[in-house]
């Protein structure tokens, strides 16, 4: 039995990140993977769809070239060019996480499936590993739908989906979360008939529901069909369409589809690894953890999706960083701040959000003790040279004017959230953003603009402008 300081089971970003972090610090570290390195975010998720909807808005903007004064022939979209051009991607990217790579920083790389023995010893294929401590890091895959007549009729996931050979002419996604909503924009702007369903009142539930709102509105103008409070009762095949029946308050519709992807939940990648023998809690959600990123036995970590807690690859990377610290270095106990985790939606505009929305702010401190600023795209000029000027900004604030919530529908919305992130984790008050300087003409000046909504509200409003109009006269009159 060969023994490990550590021994990592999955090879996502968690998995990778704990693998090379650990080898580095002198760890001796094995990696358990059952097909390839990468995971989820390189093969199915981040990078994939971040290319479609690339490739769909690069299409876009052609479509629309003429407000630029750019007149010519119209492209046509070659699905199995846009496909290839995904994979093509794929590999570069993946190049980062060659099994090579990481056997040269001195991690055993070992492809198979395997199951806990006991506590301490993971068994592959009859061969048994020893690990001092373990790292679960085995993510998450597509929910089966408990729909009545789906398995018959078939449907697609964001697993599948990178299958199709050909674009579908018309496409039916259940679900509004971030999945179903960026592929629902990727295939309209290709050229499919879209229609979403979504059983709760808005797309993107965990969103602010006013910019969730202007997303809406923004898709439907583009040609999609979106239903929320819809509930899909059952699907059945009739011919070469997909019929589907579903109930919302005003009663209950058919809708015929070619195709149909379904884009709801996620269920932990638990099973076979007999965690019972290893005494490790789980439930249908993952497997629990404390802010150490231990499970109920303390030399077991799990990190990334299996623990259901917020899934995206940089939550993953973050907690793979304080997993690795305590379970090499216990004497530090590091801990999980989850305080300012921003994420993101990469439709075109894109959905960034951090912290609070309006209705949890409200919830949790009063009316009274929040602020909300808003500032426009229209208004920035960049946006306006560039004819992004689509969405706004939403802070929302407490009465010494630090962020409990930035949200931000618009262009590069995910790059510039990054500046609240900072202005939260620090502390620091939207007055202090509003009073630092932004190159002209950048998207970067909205974030500022968006915090001198403060001083407008202070200095041209209330019983202020009366003061110093009255201070303007008296020296007017000395």
């Amino acid at each position: 039995m060969e023994k490990y300081d550590l021994v990592i089971i999955g090879g996502g970003v968690g998995g990778l990140v704990s693998a090379s972090g650990a080898a580095q610090l002198g760890a001796k570290v094995a990696l358990v993977e059952k097909k390839s390195l990468g995971g989820d975010c390189l093969h199915y998720g981040c990078v994939p769809t971040k290319r479609f909807l690339y490739s769909a808005k690069a299409f876009n903007m052609v479509r629309k070239a003429g407000i630029f004064g750019l007149d010519g022939e119209s492209l046509k979209v070659n699905f199995e060019k846009v496909v290839q051009g995904v994979r093509d991607v794929q590999e570069k990217i993946g190049k980062h996480d060659d099994p090579e790579r990481f056997r040269k920083m001195g991690v055993n790389v070992i492809f198979a499936s395997g199951k806990f023995i006991d506590s301490h010893t993971f068994e592959i294929n009859g061969q048994k590993l020893y690990g001092r401590k373990f790292i679960i890091a085995t993510g998450t895959r597509p929910a089966v739908l408990p729909i009545s007549g789906l398995n018959e009729a078939g449907a697609i996931n964001n697993i599948t989906a990178l299958e199709l050979k050909k674009l579908p002419e018309s496409i039916a996604i259940l679900g509004a979360g971030h999945i179903g909503i960026e592929y629902a924009q990727i295939f309209n702007r290709l050229g499919s008939k879209v229609i979403v369903m979504e059983k709760m009142g808005q797309i993107l539930p965990r969103e602010d529901k006013e910019l969730s709102e202007g997303l809406h509105n923004i898709l439907v103008r583009e040609g999609a069909e979106i239903h929320t409070c819809t509930e899909v009762k059952g699907i059945k095949r009739e011919g070469d369409k997909k019929s589907i029946s579903a109930a919302c308050s005003e009663g209950e519709s058919l809708y015929a589809v070619d195709e149909i992807m379904a884009a709801i939940g996620r269920v932990p990648n638990t099973e076979g690894l007999n965690l019972e023998s290893a005494a490790v809690n789980y439930n249908k959600m993952g497997i629990p953890v404390d802010k150490t990123m231990r499970t109920n036995i303390k030399h077991i970590y799990a990190i990334g999706d299996v623990t259901g807690g917020m899934a995206f690859t940089h939550v993953a990377e973050y907690q793979a960083g304080i997993a690795i610290s305590n379970a090499l270095f216990p004497f530090f106990k590091r801990k999980a701040d989850y305080r300012v985790v921003p994420w993101v939606t990469y439709t075109d505009p894109e959905l960034a959000r951090v912290g609070l929305t309006e209705d949890e702010a409200k919830e949790k401190y009063g009316n009274r003790d929040i602020r909300v600023f808003r500032f426009y795209f229209r208004d920035i000029d960049r946006a306006i040279i560039e004819g992004e000027t689509e969405g706004l900004i939403k802070l929302i604030c407490d009465k010494k004017n630090l962020i409990l919530g930035a949200h931000i529908l618009g262009p590069h919305a995910g790059e510039l959230i990054h500046e609240y992130c900072l202005a939260m984790k620090a502390n620091i008050p939207i007055t202090k953003i509003s009073r630092t300087i932004h190159a002209y003409p950048t998207l970067s000046q909205s974030v500022k603009r968006a915090c001198d909504q403060y001083y407008r509200e202070k200095l041209f409003k209330g019983v202020f402008p009366k003061i110093t109009r009255w201070l303007i006269n008296l020296q007017r009159n000395l």
